[in-house]
């Protein structure tokens, strides 16, 4: 987007939400440096793999180490000609390094300073580390999901606190900030907690207790289990149809096509709900899957088949919609990634190539910082560059 490729964002992160947010924003055109440790001296870091988060897709890198005076000095020079930083170190540490929103916000006035953690920079968990999972568990997503044989909330197939708890979290939150930042003139320091991210996607569920004080469980809503024609049932080749005839006429169309009108006037009948299950299972174990998406699925019956991520990738109405496209790895060639989610946007870009994993951007990001190659050949010679 030709209105973002002048905003530069300084990444200070390496995986997780953080990483997620900085793909948005460099697909949508910003100009992403990614600040990685320097290998040298044997810095703790995650790398990710080579096709992950976008595979560094529209973004340069360089690597600092911040456990130097001048490669904390050099984040903050950078940092005063930047418009967005991201970091997600745990609570206190980007302060206690020098380089905190208070002090960098100070020699920048304009720069939207965004803090990525799980539970938040402050708060009786802002200490606790975690993963994807434990923020699902927090926020009263895994209690709402299916119970596994042994009665266990079953483990959610994608990082979806990760992803929109918190990478789409941040990046949505970045772009407020920037566009108040044009009335205003000023920057503006986001706290994102993935946990509080989460908390929003279940607002379904949380606004209903506190307005109505009554609670959702596996089983007990519409969108949990409650009953049969919103779930998942298997098919006679062992693949699996959803199904969610929320609507009535959608629930009679589906009835009529299954051969089961005998429930159309019983959409919502508790008592009847056990019985059309076990009919439902049965009728679906009858057909392939494809044979009932090809029957149900345009006859506005709310159907659609469970795809594998292969099939995910095979599938005729993604790639019309152009959700792929191609990059170039250097020693493995040629692959697919997941396209830049930009709706209503040309997708038609260069085709990416993934830099070599001991490639860095580092001269030219700090010639454009306005260092001199003295300066530069100094700090590389610290070792406080790669």
């Amino acid at each position: 987007m030709a209105a973002m490729k002048d905003l530069i964002v300084l990444d200070l992160a390496s995986v997780g939400p953080a990483a997620r947010a900085s793909r948005l924003l460099a697909d949508f055109g910003m100009q992403v440096i990614k600040v990685a440790p320097v290998r040298a001296k044997g810095a703790k870091q995650v790398d990710p793999v080579f096709h992950a988060y976008g595979a560094g897709r529209g973004m340069r890198r360089m690597r600092v180490d911040l456990k130097a005076p001048n490669g904390r000095t050099l984040i903050r020079h950078l940092a005063s000609c930047a418009d967005v930083l991201i970091e997600s170190y745990r609570p206190g540490v980007a302060a206690r390094l020098g380089i905190g929103h208070e002090e960098l916000c100070a020699l920048n006035p304009r720069l939207v300073y965004c803090s990525t953690s799980g539970y938040g920079q402050d708060g009786p968990y802002a200490g606790w580390v975690g993963h994807d999972i434990n923020y699902q568990a927090v926020s009263g997503y895994l209690a709402c999901t299916a119970l596994d044989a042994d009665g266990i909330p079953a483990l959610p197939g994608a990082t979806i606190a990760d992803g929109a708890g918190g990478g789409m979290h941040a990046a949505l939150s970045i772009l407020a900030a920037l566009l108040e930042r044009t009335h205003s003139g000023q920057g503006k320091y986001l706290d994102v907690s993935v946990t509080d991210g989460m908390l929003n996607l279940m607002s379904l569920y949380v606004d209903q207790f506190l307005a109505t004080g009554e609670e959702t469980h596996p089983g007990s809503g519409v969108l949990t289990g409650k009953y049969a024609w919103y779930g998942v049932y298997a098919a006679r080749d062992g693949k699996f149809v959803s199904v969610g005839a929320i609507e009535g006429h959608f629930f009679r169309n589906l009835c009529k096509l299954l051969e089961l009108e005998q429930f159309a006037d019983r959409q919502y009948d508790d008592s009847a709900q056990g019985e059309m299950r076990e009919a439902f299972r049965t009728r679906f174990l009858s057909r392939d899957r494809d044979q009932w998406v090809a029957l149900l699925a345009a006859a506005d019956t709310c159907i659609a088949p469970v795809l594998s991520v292969a099939e995910v990738c095979s599938d005729p109405h993604l790639r019309a919609r152009q959700n792929f496209t191609s990059a170039l790895h250097p020693q493995r060639g040629e692959f697919e990634q997941l396209a830049a989610l930009l709706a209503g946007s040309a997708r038609d870009t260069p085709q990416h190539v993934v830099a070599a994993p001991e490639h860095t951007d580092t001269n030219e990001i700090l010639r454009a910082a306005a260092l001199s190659e003295a300066e530069i050949t100094r700090l590389r010679d610290e070792g406080c560059i790669e």
